[in-house]
């Protein structure tokens, strides 16, 4: 995902570039199509794919501990007065235990060696690579598990801007009621056949739902901004969802292992790594080394003055090994002992939970997909008896009471259709989340 990310992008500005030609209108936006574009302009993804690169230049950087190391070192030394050596007057015929001191070397003294360092066996250097290869996955995982939480974010935004979305319908058809019903009762208390507190009354519902109506609206403006700002696109621009709302999916999620489970996997093999090092740690290295370049004597006084350079170089092998660090290391690989013994449980503890969660989504997903059924029969039932309760109270029959009341089972039996699919909805989005099913299309 991350290699496509520019060819991501162009889509994304070619879909934002043909919303434009709209003449200003709303452009209505897939679910997907917000996901689209919140892996191109989100921040968090973005912060999340350059800590990604930077897993990988951590990898990259260990790797290349195996090159080798070049130096050049240069320096001159001026000095004032000569070191002095004492040396023994035995080497001249005197007596042992006699020294005389003397001063040796010349004034100037230039030094200028290329060196260089090649590991050929480096247990720690192996470590690293291995430790830096597996927090690289890690990386990986932690930007996938920002993607999960982006969609989430964006799906939960984008279904409860349908649920305002079709809330608004619902409000504008019960306008639209309540408005005939209004006209209907002026003209009976015209005709003396009503009382003004039923104009009153049906007057006072019908200012009650344009109030909601703005409520309603308000809120649906809010969570499209909310949208917007995941996206990570301008609040400034105009963006519709989908009215109609699929809240049935009879295909059933393959159970996939979430992102939370392989990170504590990775987690695990991170700390198997890293006690692998330091068990290792205990074996000797061997490395090459070897200096080459030259050591100058100069000499500035009357009559031998000279500047003469003299070349100087050698290869070798080096081996450290460690015999004794006062039980480090030992107490290290208990402690990572302890540590992966803890990574144990918690994997353990997150497989159960997990099984335990899908459980129980599984269960709020079917009652919900039963509630959303018996409601959109309750909600045409409903609205036949407010038709039929209107139609009585033109014969007479009826009185505005009961068509209030018929009006308000109307709106609750609609209330409580939205809660049941955004129950449904958000059932259904944890039930993908927890079967790691989230990112699939």
């Amino acid at each position: 995902m991350l290699v496509n990310v520019h060819k991501l992008k162009f889509v994304v500005l070619l879909l934002m570039a043909v919303v434009l030609v709209g003449q200003g209108k709303a452009q209505v936006w897939t679910l997907q199509q917000c996901v689209d574009t919140a892996q191109v302009y989100n921040k968090s993804l973005a912060i999340g794919r350059n800590n990604v690169e930077i897993g990988k230049q951590r990898q990259k950087e260990a790797r290349a501990n195996f090159l080798p190391k070049i130096d050049v070192n240069a320096g001159y030394k001026y000095y004032t007065d000569l070191p002095y050596q004492l040396m023994p007057m035995s080497v001249f015929g005197g007596a042992d235990g006699e020294f005389r001191e003397t001063q040796f070397g010349v004034p100037h003294n230039i030094n200028t060696t290329l060196q260089f360092a090649l590991p050929l066996y480096n247990p720690q250097i192996n470590g690293a690579v291995e430790t830096t290869k597996i927090a690289s996955e890690s990386k990986d995982l932690q930007y996938k598990k920002a993607e999960e939480e982006v969609y989430f974010e964006i799906a939960n935004l984008y279904f409860n801007a349908q649920i305002l979305g079709n809330q608004m319908v619902f409000i504008d058809s019960n306008l639209i009621n309540s408005k005939r019903l209004l006209a209907t009762i002026k003209l009976l208390r015209e005709q003396l056949l009503a009382k003004g507190t039923d104009v009153d009354k049906v007057l006072l519902q019908h200012e009650q739902l344009a109030v909601q109506r703005q409520s309603v609206n308000s809120k649906y403006e809010q969570v499209l901004n909310a949208l917007k700002f995941v996206m990570g696109v301008s609040v400034d621009q105009t963006i519709e969802v989908e009215q109609g709302i699929e809240y049935r999916d009879k295909s059933e999620y393959a159970h996939q292992s979430t992102i939370d489970i392989q990170l504590a996997k990775t987690q695990q093999r991170l700390l198997f790594s890293e006690r692998s090092t330091l068990k290792n740690s205990r074996l000797p290295s061997v490395s090459l080394f070897g200096t080459y370049g030259f050591t100058g004597f100069g000499y500035d006084q009357q009559p031998n003055e000279f500047l003469t350079f003299y070349p100087i170089g050698f290869v070798g092998l080096q081996i450290d090994y460690p015999l004794f660090n006062g039980t480090i290391t030992k107490r290290k690989i208990a402690q990572k002992d302890l540590e992966l013994t803890n990574s144990a449980l918690q994997l353990d503890l997150l497989t159960r939970q997990n099984h335990m969660q899908i459980e129980n989504v599984l269960l709020q997903r079917s009652v919900a997909q039963h509630a959303v059924e018996i409601n959109t029969s309750q909600i045409q039932l409903a609205q036949s008896v407010y038709e039929q309760t209107v139609f009585q109270q033109s014969e007479g029959v009826a009185t505005i009471t009961d068509i209030l009341l018929a009006d308000n089972a109307l709106r609750e039996a609609q209330q409580n259709y939205l809660t049941a699919i955004i129950d449904y909805l958000k059932a259904d989005l944890e039930l993908k989340k927890l079967t790691g099913n989230i990112l699939n299309k």
